[in-house]
C-alpha cells in the first residue's frame, strides 16, 4: 500500500511562519484605520447584561469587541477559609478559567496555569482596592470569571466584567473600576488592542482605572519600552478605560433604573 511521505514540521518551523505572517501584517493602514478598521485612540464597541445567572449574588456578561466573559459574585458571606480570614475586612478570592474553545487553539487549558493564575491575581487585587471591603469584617466574597471568547485584552475585559458583576450583587464600591489595554505598533500607539495586535511583537501594557479621580489601581505591561513611548502607552490605556466607563455607565444605569421599577421602587 502505498503512503504519501508527509513532511515533518517543527516547531520552530512554525514559528518561523508566524513571524513571517505577523511581518506582513499591516496594522495600520494609509488612511489610518487598523485591521478591524477602528481609529488608533478607538476602543471595541461594547455590550453588556446583568443578572443572566440566578445562582450568584449578582453576574455580569461583557462583550468587548469579539472577546465576551461571564463574571459572578458570590457574597458577602461566612468566610470558608477559616485559616485566612481577615478579622477587619472581607476576603477576596478569585477563580479564572477559559473555555477550550475561546481561541482558535482548541485546547483544554490547565486549571492553575500561569496565565490564569495572573489574571485572576489581578482581577482580585482590583477589586480589593475598590470594594468597601471594611464594612463585612470576617466575611468572604468570591469572583469567577468565565471566558467563552478571547479575541485580545482578556486581562482588561475580566476586570470590567468582575467590576460589572460587583455592581450588580449590590456591593459598595468608591467607583466603578475599569480597565483598558494599549500596546505600541508601527511606531503607533494603539487602544485596546484585539487578539492579531496583541500578537503583534510590540510592547503592551493593561491599565485598571478608577474613573472618577482618574487614579491608576493596577499596571501591568509586557515587552520592552523607552519611557516616553510608556508614558504614552499608559495615558492611551487610561484615555480607554475612561470611554470603557462612559459605555458601560450608561448600561448600568438603565439596568438599575429597570430593576427599581420592576420592583415598584420609582414613582413618576
Amino acid at each position: 500500500l502505498f503512503r504519501p511521505l508527509i513532511p515533518f514540521r517543527s516547531q520552530h518551523f512554525f514559528l518561523r511562519r508566524r513571524r513571517l505572517f505577523m511581518s506582513k501584517t499591516e496594522f495600520v493602514n494609509a488612511e489610518g484605520l487598523r485591521i478591524d478598521g477602528r481609529r488608533p485612540h478607538e476602543v471595541r464597541n461594547i455590550r453588556c447584561r446583568f443578572g443572566l445567572l440566578a445562582e450568584p449574588d449578582g453576574s455580569a456578561y461583557l462583550e468587548q469587541g469579539n472577546t465576551k466573559v461571564l463574571a459572578a459574585v458570590y457574597g458577602p458571606r461566612e468566610s470558608t477559609l477559616r485559616h485566612e480570614v481577615l478579622h477587619d475586612k472581607a476576603l477576596f478570592t478569585c477563580e479564572f478559567n477559559m473555555t477550550p474553545f475561546a481561541t482558535g487553539e482548541r485546547k483544554k487549558r490547565p486549571k492553575n496555569d500561569r496565565r490564569s493564575v495572573e489574571i485572576a491575581q489581578v482581577v482580585r487585587q482590583s477589586m480589593e482596592s475598590v470594594v468597601m471591603s471594611h464594612l463585612f469584617p470576617r466575611s468572604q466574597i468570591d469572583i469567577v470569571i468565565q471566558v467563552l471568547q478571547a479575541d485580545g485584552g482578556v486581562q482588561a475585559v475580566s476586570i470590567n466584567a468582575a467590576s460589572l458583576a460587583m455592581a450588580d450583587a449590590g456591593i459598595p464600591m468608591r467607583d466603578l473600576i475599569c480597565a483598558c489595554s494599549a500596546g505600541y505598533l508601527e511606531a503607533t500607539p494603539l487602544t485596546d488592542l484585539n487578539y492579531t495586535e496583541e500578537n503583534g511583537g510590540g510592547p503592551r501594557l493593561t491599565a485598571a482605572v478608577l474613573p472618577t479621580s482618574g487614579k491608576v489601581v493596577t499596571a501591568h505591561m509586557e515587552g520592552k519600552a523607552a519611557p516616553e513611548v510608556f508614558e504614552r502607552v499608559l495615558s492611551l490605556a487610561v484615555d480607554g478605560a475612561r470611554a470603557v466607563h462612559t459605555r458601560v455607565q450608561k448600561e448600568l444605569t438603565e439596568h438599575a433604573v429597570a430593576l427599581a421599577n420592576t420592583r415598584g421602587l420609582l414613582t413618576f
